[in-house]
């Protein structure tokens, strides 16, 4: 059973940018096409794709609503969504509006009794992100660093239904030193929830590194975004060493 790679878009003013380590000062403007992104990447062969609204992370609100409904117009692969959702009108209206599985950040660390309720009424479409800075949940697009060390976050919400753990290592995000292997697979390795591992991808061996370490934990996937964009990992051969 291979591993799922899901394409980043992070929105920020309406554009496909990259952060790194989640710094808004410090974004890279890839594309001002979110739909013509959305396209090439599943034109690319990609099953799934990672859209993150980051104004709307900051804001605790949606901000690139219009980007995201035109990346739902493009193209026929599921989306996953993050950034901004904070409440169940937030949550009903995006999986309306055509997105697969809405995820949870802030709003898990902050109000863990609103993921408890959303995955009762829409089983399988809510995820939640564990975005870690040294080990501890940040919060508010990355502003925030709380007490509660990644793993507790992660264990609450074991017998919730809950799809997915996005676990971010943001001291690695978009810097291209490779995913903290170790802490994902810890993180992996308490749970029964499946786990996506974040942050950090910069080449194909990175990639590799993780199916290794992913055999026989519930690793099931990876987000990638710069590399990407930079080149610096090729799609078609990032999918043929994940599957």
């Amino acid at each position: 059973m291979g591993l799922t790679l899901y394409p980043a878009i992070d929105l920020k003013d309406g554009q496909c940018v990259r952060l790194q380590r989640g710094e808004m000062a410090r974004a890279t403007v890839y594309s001002g096409d979110p739909g013509g992104q959305a396209r090439a990447w599943q034109d690319a062969g990609f099953a799934w794709l990672h859209v993150v609204d980051l104004n709307g992370a900051f804001a605790g609100k949606p901000v690139n609503a219009d980007a995201v409904r035109a990346i739902l117009a493009a193209t026929k692969c599921p989306v996953q969504l993050g950034g901004g959702i904070r409440d169940i009108d937030g949550i009903v209206a995006w999986l309306e509006a055509g997105v697969t599985r809405v995820i949870l950040g802030s709003a898990a660390a902050k109000n863990p009794s609103l993921v408890i309720e959303a995955c009762r009424r829409f089983p399988g479409r809510i995820a939640v992100g564990i975005d870690a800075r040294d080990g501890f949940v940040a919060t508010e697009g990355w502003a925030e660093v709380s007490a509660i060390p990644a793993g507790d976050l992660g264990l609450r919400f074991e017998d919730a239904g809950v799809s997915a753990i996005i676990y971010t290592d943001i001291g690695r995000d978009g810097m291209l030193t490779g995913l903290n292997l170790e802490q994902t697979v810890e993180l992996a390795e308490r749970l029964t929830t499946p786990v996506i591992a974040s942050g950090g991808v910069g080449s194909l061996d990175d990639l590799i590194a993780l199916r290794t370490a992913a055999a026989g934990t519930r690793i099931e996937g990876a987000i990638v975004g710069r590399a990407l964009y930079d080149g610096r990992v090729d799609p078609a051969a990032a999918l043929a060493a994940l599957g």
